[in-house]
Parts: structure tokens; C-alpha cells; sequence
């Protein structure tokens, strides 16, 4: 069993118990679901620096990185520091999260929000939309084929935007026309080692009517640059924020470094 089998395995569990508590007529009452979403396609399109900030707690690769982290206080930072978007884990066992933190930043944040989880259920997708994101993730690894694109066509049909996650040239096949973005990890999710070059590997494989983004592992203007040149868009980085004292601070100083490489 990877790491992967074993978060499937209990996020199985976890829905199913949610849905016990919470039902689907529960959740379309919930305030922020009749909430127009944002687009996170456009932002990264019209977006300078492409850079999509992540709140995550903890990871199954480094354990605790910024255990007593501030959701609101953290995203408003991120929203203000610049991000084209913002991903708030909810996934506690593994990585520190609750789905009351998105609903917690919801407020705050005026740029789009993902929901980061692994959605293996329909049931799922109501609670990001009840949550107040604009975004969910699909990871290819965690679905199969079909699953996928039936998990994309229910979020486009309660107006969520499909990032789809992929790892490496088979899942490809995984795109569909329900998806917005292709998002690229650079992290392989059995041996979590990480390169960016899986990223500059695959970019040329992605169709262009799909907005690009790299994920994992990108710690520096110049890899973004690199990236860019390859065709991303849209760059998540979590880790090489949320380690530092002041994640929000720590964006801003990324965002201007970015601008001078940029400028020169």
C-alpha cells in the first residue's frame, strides 16, 4: 500500500460518515453555496506572477510545518500580497486541515479559493460549494478514467472549476472537456521524491485550451521563469511559504523578486 492507497482508503471513511451527518439537501442551504464562483482559469490568465498560494498545515512527506498556522489570518495575507488564487487543504488526517478553514477564509479572500482534498465522491463537490470554493481538484492517480470525468461534469454542472492533477504521460488520458486546468505534480506520489522537470516534461503534451499549472517543488523566480517559458500559467506553491514565520510576507517578497527577473 502507498501513501496514496492509505489517504483513499480513509478518506473513503471519512465521507461516508460525513454523509451520515450532513446531507446534500443540508449542504445546497448552506450560505455560500448559491455564491457566484470565481474564476481561477481567468486570474491565472490575466495574472502576472501565475502564483497559486496554499495553506496546508502538515504534509504525509514532512510532518508538522507550521502546526499553530492562522487560516484567515494567512490567506488575507495571500490575497493581499497578490496571489492569483488561494488552496486551502481540508484533509485533517494527513495534512492538518478542516473544511471549516476554507469557510473561515471564504470571507476574506476576494481571489478564487481550491479546495485541496482528494475527491473521490459526488457528495464531495457539494461540500466544496457549501465551503465557498470556486475550484476543486480532481487527482488522476486517486480515480479512475471514468470517475474523473463524471466528477468534472458534476462540478462544471454546480459551477466549479476542475483543476485535474496529473503525474506523468499515462495520465493524460485523464483529460477531458469538463476540466479547466492541467495541473502537473512534480511530486511523485509513491516515492515523494520531486522534480521539476516532470513538469517541463509533460508541458508539451497538455492540449492549450487547458491553463497549465506546475505543482510542488518550486521554490525560486527562476524556476518559475523556466516554467513560464514552457507554458505555465499557474504555479502552486505551499511548502516554500508556509514554513516561514510569516507565510504571507514570504509571498510578497517571492512576488517582487519574480517581478524584477522578469523586468530585466
Amino acid at each position: 500500500m502507498t501513501i496514496l492507497d492509505n489517504i483513499i482508503a480513509d478518506k473513503k471513511t471519512e465521507v461516508a460518515n460525513r454523509k451520515k451527518l450532513v446531507t446534500i439537501d443540508d449542504l445546497r442551504t448552506a450560505p455560500y453555496f448559491s455564491r457566484k464562483c470565481i474564476s481561477l482559469k481567468d486570474r491565472l490568465i490575466a495574472s502576472s506572477s501565475g502564483i497559486i498560494a496554499e495553506f496546508k498545515r502538515k504534509s504525509p512527506s514532512k510532518g508538522w510545518i507550521h502546526e499553530e498556522a492562522d487560516v484567515v489570518e494567512i490567506t488575507s495575507g495571500y490575497d493581499e500580497a497578490g496571489a492569483a488564487g488561494i488552496s486551502v487543504l481540508t484533509d485533517s488526517k494527513y495534512f492538518g486541515g478542516v473544511p471549516e478553514d476554507l469557510t473561515a477564509a471564504r470571507p476574506h479572500v476576494h481571489c478564487p479559493i481550491l479546495r485541496k482534498d482528494f475527491i473521490i465522491d459526488v457528495y464531495q463537490l457539494f461540500e466544496a460549494k457549501a465551503m465557498g470554493a470556486d475550484v476543486i481538484l480532481l487527482i488522476a492517480a486517486a480515480l479512475t478514467v471514468d470517475d474523473t470525468l463524471e466528477l468534472a461534469r458534476q462540478a462544471k454542472a454546480l459551477s466549479l472549476e476542475v483543476l485535474l492533477e496529473i503525474h506523468n504521460r499515462e495520465e493524460l488520458v485523464y483529460i477531458n472537456d469538463f476540466v479547466d486546468m492541467v495541473g502537473v505534480n512534480n511530486r511523485n506520489l509513491k516515492t515523494f521524491e520531486v522534480s521539476t522537470n516532470v513538469s517541463l516534461e509533460l508541458a508539451g503534451l497538455i492540449p492549450d485550451q487547458f491553463v497549465k499549472i506546475s505543482e510542488s517543488g518550486i521554490s525560486s523566480p527562476e524556476t518559475v521563469n523556466v516554467l513560464k517559458n514552457a507554458g505555465y500559467q499557474g504555479f502552486l506553491m505551499g511548502e516554500n511559504f508556509m514554513k516561514e514565520l510569516n507565510p504571507a510576507k514570504a509571498l510578497t517578497s517571492f512576488v517582487e523578486k519574480l517581478k524584477k527577473r522578469t523586468n530585466h
